[in-house]
């Protein structure tokens, strides 16, 4: 069955382009052209996955990918002006799961939505017949539905969130560098830098941690990366 990509931009050459580059490769592809037509779209069709521009009319993508974390937890792409830094860690800290700054080589945005998919895909069965759920303390994670509780109450999680937090359960003790989370999480041809990883590990410490500020889990090894507790 195909993949079937959402790509939101308003320049509608760009969202030609990428759909012709995509649809080669096998994968179906719907365009939207501003915010509210592209949330609309989140919310009745099914996506594997979203290109979604920070510039758009009517709804800008940072909001639109605000709304969708309310209620799903699909990977974004978000796709961002050269040189605006702030675009990218806003969109991170919405819930993106990755940026792709323009102008930007259709090659390398291929290379970013397959390295997404492939981790995403790889989740879905790698545990069908492994232990369903792992418990640390108060914190429960949910291999196969990918959800994880805190003191029983479910919390949400990004897509990049519960890879990342998988994989600390998983070792705990073991210390990770960015870079070594940036080729495991995000895949090893990943062009992005390690800022990435520090915006994922601090939300999800927001998420998981009572106080984040003073963690019970997930641990900072100064001038190394981070480890699980």
């Amino acid at each position: 069955m195909a993949y079937h990509i959402l790509v939101v931009d308003d320049e509608k050459l760009i969202v030609k382009g990428i759909k012709f580059s995509l649809e080669q490769d096998g994968m179906k592809v719907t365009p939207a052209y501003d915010g509210e037509e592209a949330l609309r779209y989140i919310k009745e069709e099914k996506f594997d996955l979203i290109v979604l521009d920070v510039m758009l009319p009517k709804m800008d993508g940072l909001e639109v990918c605000q709304q969708t974390r309310e209620f799903s937890q699909i990977p974004i792409i978000m796709v961002t002006a050269k040189g605006e830094d702030m675009d990218k860690i806003m969109g991170l800290e919405y819930g993106a799961d990755d940026y792709i700054t323009k102008p930007f080589n259709i090659l390398e945005l291929k290379a970013r939505i397959k390295a997404i998919l492939r981790r995403s895909n790889s989740n879905k069965g790698i545990y069908k017949d492994a232990q369903n759920t792992l418990q640390v303390r108060n914190l429960e994670l949910e291999f196969e539905s990918r959800r994880v509780f805190i003191d029983g109450k479910e919390t949400n999680l990004t897509a990049k969130e519960f890879d990342l937090l998988e994989l600390f359960m998983e070792n705990p003790g073991k210390v990770y560098s960015r870079e070594k989370l940036l080729d495991t999480v995000w895949g090893y041809d990943y062009p992005g830098d390690v800022r990435t990883v520090d915006v994922h590990v601090r939300r999800l410490r927001e998420k998981i941690e009572e106080n984040p500020s003073d963690p019970k889990y997930i641990f900072t090894k100064w001038g190394v990366g981070y480890y699980f507790n």
